[in-house]
Parts: C-alpha cells; structure tokens; sequence
C-alpha cells in the first residue's frame, strides 16, 4: 500500500448542491429516474450514494446505481435485485 497524497486534489468551499430523490416503494431493479441537472442548479455530478430499504424506514441497504449524463439530464438506473422497495439517492452536484 503506498501513499497517494501527493496525486489527490483538496478543494475548499466548493460551490457545490446536494440533491435527495426519495422514491415509492414500488421501485423496482432496473427502473429509471431522468433529472434535469438545471433544474436544481447543477451543471455536472460529483457523485451519488444509493439506498434501499429493505423494511421500509427500517432497515437500510447501500445499493449502487448506474448514471449518465446526457443533454444535461442524470439518468440514475436502480441497481441492486429487489422489487417493490423504496430507494434514496444523494446527488452532489458542481454548479460550475
């Protein structure tokens, strides 16, 4: 294991948004999301964390979603191999 300091960006007070998209509990594996970037002040994406839960407000799952990007629309596809559950996704976005 080496050191990777000396490779990594620190950026301070970055003009940053954070965006929370709850869905029903009837999502399921592989549904889509489309959000308009803009719509929420946001230019690009940083990154997204992902949940679900498997008891409702309960017991919660991270779960990797699949993104892109395209005419400034995020499309988040669920990721994970359960029905019918409801999914929280964190979208930090870059305004610049």
């Amino acid at each position: 294991m080496g050191d990777v300091t000396a490779g990594c960006t620190f950026t301070r007070d970055i003009p940053g948004k954070v965006l929370r998209v709850e869905t029903a509990d009837t999502v399921d594996n592989s549904d889509t999301i489309a959000i308009t970037l803009a719509d929420y002040g946001m230019k690009t994406i940083e990154a997204i964390l992902g949940f679900t839960h498997s008891t409702t407000d309960s017991v919660v799952i991270t779960e990797a979603p699949t993104t892109s990007v395209t005419s400034g629309v995020l499309t988040i596809t669920v990721g994970g191999s359960t029905s019918n559950k409801k999914r929280v996704f964190i979208v930090y976005g870059s305004s610049n």
